[in-house]
C-alpha cells in the first residue's frame, strides 16, 4: 500500500506547488498593485457603457447575440483539432464525417448571415 501511495507523491507535490504559486501571485498582486486607479481605468469601455453605472440598465441584445455566435462557432472549430489524427492515418470515414460536420456548420453560418445576426447597425 505504501508503494501505491508513493506513486501519487509527484501529483501531490505538483498540486502543492501550484497552490503555493496561485496564493503567492494573488498576495503579490494585492501587495504590489496600486490602490488608486487612474481616470483612464475608470473611463468608458469599448462597448460604450460607463464603467460604474446602474447594473440594471438596458443592455443591447446584439452584444449577447454576437457573443453567443462567437462561442458557438469557436467551439465547433475546436472539434477540428482531434479530427486531424484519424485523417492523417487514412481513415476515410473520419474524413467524410467531418466534411458533413463542416457542411452543417457552413449551413448554420449562412443561415445566421442571411437572418442578419451578424450585421451591426
Amino acid at each position: 500500500m505504501d508503494a501505491l501511495l508513493l506513486e501519487y507523491l509527484p501529483i501531490l507535490i505538483f498540486f502543492g506547488i501550484a497552490a503555493a504559486m496561485g496564493v503567492g501571485f494573488i498576495l503579490a498582486a494585492f501587495v504590489l498593485a496600486p490602490s488608486d486607479p487612474d481616470p483612464e481605468k475608470v473611463s468608458t469601455y469599448e462597448c460604450g457603457f460607463n464603467a460604474f453605472d446602474d447594473a440594471r440598465m438596458k443592455f443591447d441584445v446584439r452584444f449577447y447575440l454576437v457573443a453567443i455566435l462567437f462561442i458557438i462557432f469557436d467551439l465547433e472549430v475546436a472539434f477540428l483539432f482531434p479530427w486531424l489524427f484519424p485523417v492523417f492515418e487514412g481513415n476515410l470515414f473520419a474524413f467524410w464525417s467531418m466534411i458533413c460536420f463542416l457542411g452543417v456548420l457552413t449551413i448554420g453560418f449562412l443561415y445566421e448571415w442571411r437572418k442578419g445576426a451578424l450585421d451591426w447597425e
